[in-house]
């Protein structure tokens, strides 16, 4: 994608630069569109030093970034947006880090009194945390197949779309027409720059839909194998919960038509990723604690709320929580040890 011609107004503070923030701060980053990525370690500084490498397959891209290891190393003024795209599990303590760093210029305040916190995350936890420190927050429901594993790089599977994101303010009846006008200028933006993005009057069935789609991450991640008649269990499991509490979600038919515009998932050359979800990443990563208590773990807790059960998201949560705690990457089961653990009856 080429420079924006159009001044933009708005800097992207993206707190979280893995796989989702990285690449959405590169693509972000090429088109000329103001934007600071917040990272820690070793990827910080690559990330300073030497820029971010997206690998896509249309070849390597290396592009400067603006960069930060936290708040203290940036002025926030009320130009900017915080987008937060940690884990789940990681959001409580980013969002305590940003909520009462203050605003610079007119107006003064604190950025949870002041700047739009967009969430960039899986399940749909994420908005309800937030509104606990963020006046004005925007749920963000996230298609971008991507994987980050090294330092300074992520592997981008789909160009030059890289993702379709779904974005409304949360709750959606308290949009105002200074969100709307944010969120037009977002998706002109980010959707010449490479990320789709689309604004419905409502995110939150399209995160219900994305929930339901994440709910066969941490089959793939112990597994190594797509295990269809896993997922397919699981996911008729979580309808069937939604529907019982009353939810809300787009169906699948939906969503699948309205991603036929992108993104379009394509070989990497030279990057043999495997199954690649997020999940799978965080084991392969051995960061310690993965985010199925909050894709599995939330349909449990639906049911739970509602006096039903949901045996096999809670079975798939258990075995994802063990193979954390005993230090083993993916790919612990097979398929057919994987089924024979969470209760489904039949595989191949």
């Amino acid at each position: 994608m080429g420079q924006l011609s159009a001044e933009v107004d708005h800097r992207y503070v993206i707190v979280g630069a893995g796989a989702i923030g990285g690449t959405v701060g590169g693509v972000l980053a090429r088109a000329g569109i103001p934007t600071v990525l917040v990272a820690r370690g070793r990827h910080a500084e690559v990330l300073a030093a030497e820029g971010i490498t997206l690998k896509t397959p249309d070849g390597a891209f290396r592009t400067a970034v603006s960069t930060a290891r936290g708040p203290d190393d940036i002025r926030l003024t009320d130009r900017d947006v915080l987008v937060f795209a940690t884990k789940t599990q990681q959001l409580d303590a980013a969002l305590q880090e940003w909520v009462d760093r203050p605003v610079h210029g007119p107006g003064g305040g604190t950025a949870g009194e002041r700047l739009p916190a967009m969430t960039a995350l899986n399940g749909v936890a994420a908005e309800e945390k937030a509104l606990r420190y963020f006046r004005r927050v925007f749920g963000v429901c996230v298609w971008l197949p991507a994987v980050h594993l090294e330092p300074g790089e992520v592997i981008v599977r789909a160009w030059p779309v890289v993702g379709q994101f779904h974005i409304s303010r949360w709750p959606a009846a308290l949009c105002t027409r200074e969100d709307a006008d944010l969120l037009s200028a977002l998706a002109e933006s980010w959707t010449a720059a490479g990320v789709l993005v689309r604004t419905p009057d409502d995110v939150a069935p399209w995160k219900y839909n994305k929930l339901l789609s994440n709910l066969g991450n941490a089959v793939g991640a112990l597994t190594g194998d797509t295990a269809g008649e896993i997922v397919a269990a699981l996911r008729r499991e979580g309808e069937n919960v939604l529907r019982h509490a009353g939810i809300e979600f787009v169906s699948f038919e939906v969503s699948t038509a309205t991603r036929a515009d992108g993104p379009t998932i394509r070989l990497v050359p030279g990057s043999n990723t495997g199954p690649s979800n997020s999940t799978w990443q965080s084991l392969s990563r051995q960061t310690g604690n993965v985010e199925t208590d909050f894709l599995n773990g939330e349909i449990v807790r639906l049911a739970h709320q509602h006096g039903i059960e949901a045996p096999l998201n809670t079975a798939l949560a258990r075995a994802a929580r063990a193979t954390v705690l005993s230090g083993q990457g993916p790919g612990r089961y097979s398929a057919e040890q994987l089924a024979q653990l969470v209760g489904v009856d039949r595989i191949g």
